[in-house]
């Protein structure tokens, strides 16, 4: 069987979010799971950090690449990114979730496809309802 080199990444800064969902490793990874879950990918390991004073990392490796988040409670700032291999997952639709959940005041996405030659980057353009369309 021959696999497709195509995939999706998306990358996404998100501004003006809760200080306190920020900083919740535990509730951060468990929304990871679900935005892997709602975009069609399979979970192999979650692995999370809660930083002192403040700030949290948090990595869900999935069979189709990755999904992870960085935060900055102090300054309202989530650094969020998911690369999924081939057609089926969607890394948008995770993005979708993480939206929903944190609601950021702003929201910076950016979509690169890959593996098919030169990297294409995409701007999705976000809804009042900070939907992702492209």
């Amino acid at each position: 069987m021959e696999y497709s080199t195509f995939g999706r990444h998306v990358a996404m800064d998100a501004w003006g979010v809760d200080f306190d969902l920020l900083n919740d490793a535990s509730w951060l990874e468990h929304q990871m799971v679900e935005a892997a879950k709602k975009c069609g990918a399979t979970v192999l390991s979650v692995q999370s950090k809660q930083f002192e004073p403040q700030g949290a990392t948090v990595l869900v490796l999935l069979s189709e690449s990755h999904i992870s988040i960085h935060t900055y409670p102090e300054k309202g700032f989530a650094a969020l990114d998911c690369y999924t291999c081939g057609h089926t997952v969607d890394p948008m639709l995770a993005i979708q979730h993480m939206l929903e959940v944190l609601k950021p005041t702003q929201a910076f996405p950016k979509m690169l496809k890959r593996g098919e030659g030169p990297i294409e980057v995409v701007q999705p353009i976000l809804t009042e309802k900070k939907e992702v369309t492209v």
